[in-house]
């Protein structure tokens, strides 16, 4: 079962629990697929709208001076697990040679490429940039 689908069968299950963070999450990410030309999305795709609203919510939060809200933290739990910092580090560590890059950030391509979806490229840059 695609996450598409996961998240339109999840929609019955929030409203049974009176989840009001989640139905409104739910209801916002049906709302951004119906907007796609495809009806069908792949999951990567699904991602790719998760993490562009969850990124929207954190703009709009630090324009308001806020650090959380239910909506984010909703958002947030539709993403798979994401790789932390250190696993990051320790994998760039032994599989990349920064020296035969002429620029550490021309590093992230391949860096991105293994880890996908499941590590934020700010991440990564911030990663890149402590070494």
């Amino acid at each position: 079962m695609s996450m598409q689908q996961d998240l339109q069968g999840g929609l019955k299950d929030a409203m049974k629990s009176k989840d009001k963070d989640r139905v409104s999450a739910i209801r916002i990410l049906i709302g951004e697929f119906q907007r796609q030309p495809e009806k069908e999305l792949s999951d990567d795709q699904v991602i790719g709208i998760i993490k562009k609203l969850i990124k929207s919510e954190r703009e709009l939060l630090a324009a308001a001076g806020e650090q959380e809200s239910g909506y984010l933290l909703v958002m947030e739990s539709f993403l798979p697990r994401q790789a932390t910092e250190e696993e990051v580090s320790a994998w760039v560590s032994e599989n990349i040679d920064i020296a035969s890059f002429g620029n550490k950030m021309q590093a992230m391509k391949p860096i991105m490429a293994h880890f996908g979806s499941s590590v934020d490229g700010n991440l990564v840059k911030k990663v890149l940039q402590d070494m």
